[in-house]
């Protein structure tokens, strides 16, 4: 791995970061580019500005995996209420809700977990629109598939999201192809026993992922701003007859606006990823860490280095 990508990823530390964007405009600039903001009534600006521009959006809310139930619950009731609030503004048809499930109890308890997101994907199908459990690294796979298939018995629009670098994502997007599957390369470290480590070995298997989903009669979602992806599965989804409705393109906020911009203009459905919390460091030095080249200026305060 690129030292300073390490660098970047090590100084996710919250309050570090904190200090920096106290002092420095140009972190400030940065955590307003791939963040929406720390609150919800943040997160409805930044959709409704997308929104206007023909995009359309997955909001994420940064935040832990419940510690206790109390924690689980308090998850809970800030995605009802943002449920409520796209509904009432008028969103809800333009946008979906992430779901971390390790934040509704997961890691707790199966059945809290279970029931906790039956009460999100209620108020979801009450607001107008769907929910995508994320899966935040390879140890939870298996768990939030199980949650899934539980939700999809009432809640069949229900979403997932799937790493490309894990060896068995294929095999998932196989079984899964005919249901709404958001596939990303991911970057979360894993063991090479699940993972691949080599990035030309995940871009292979992103596109063999995509393949198995295009051939099924889901709703895939490709959620890459590599240029070389997006392009192949361009190509890919001609190949297999589907309409650019029957696909979407996701990008992250702040990543590549003007692709953004185009694919839209084109014709694409494009879906933008939009996090917004107070726990925004690690997702931040995430991005970061994706062009180390041009993060040393953000990177200097919390090293120390002038």
């Amino acid at each position: 791995m690129n030292p300073l990508r390490t660098s970047i990823l090590a100084a996710a530390d919250g309050d570090a970061v904190r200090r920096v964007v106290a002092t420095a405009p140009v972190s400030r600039d940065l955590v307003r580019r791939f963040v929406a903001g720390e609150t919800t009534s943040d997160a409805l600006d930044a959709t409704g500005e997308l929104v206007d521009r023909g995009l359309r959006v997955a909001l994420v809310h940064l935040g832990e995996p419940a510690a206790d139930r109390d924690a689980a619950e308090r998850a809970v009731l800030l995605h009802l209420d943002l449920l409520d609030q796209l509904h009432d503004v008028g969103l809800a048809g333009d946008v979906e809700v992430d779901l971390t499930p390790s934040a509704v109890g997961q890691a707790l308890d199966g059945a809290l977990a279970l029931d906790n997101a039956s009460r999100v994907c209620a108020a979801a199908e009450r607001a107008g629109t769907s929910v995508t459990l994320d899966v935040e690294d390879h140890t939870a796979t298996a768990p939030v598939l199980g949650l899934l298939a539980e939700l999809r018995r009432t809640w069949p629009s229900t979403g997932v999201a799937l790493q490309a670098s894990l060896r068995r994502t294929h095999d998932d997007c196989r079984a899964l192809a005919d249901t709404r599957v958001r596939l990303r390369k991911g970057t979360r470290a894993a063991p090479a026993s699940v993972a691949f480590t080599d990035p030309h070995e995940v871009d292979l298997n992103y596109v063999r992922c995509a393949n198995a989903l295009l051939a099924g009669a889901g709703h895939p979602v490709f959620a890459t701003h590599d240029p070389r992806l997006v392009e192949i599965v361009g190509e890919r989804s001609r190949w297999y007859g589907r309409a650019r409705e029957d696909f979407e393109h996701q990008m992250p906020y702040g990543v590549r606006p003007a692709e953004q911009a185009r694919l839209a203009a084109e014709g694409h459905v494009v879906r933008v990823h939009v996090p917004f919390g107070r726990q925004w460091h690690g997702h931040l030095a995430r991005r970061l860490a994706e062009r180390p080249a041009g993060a040393a200026s953000f990177l200097r305060p919390l090293l120390g280095r002038s």
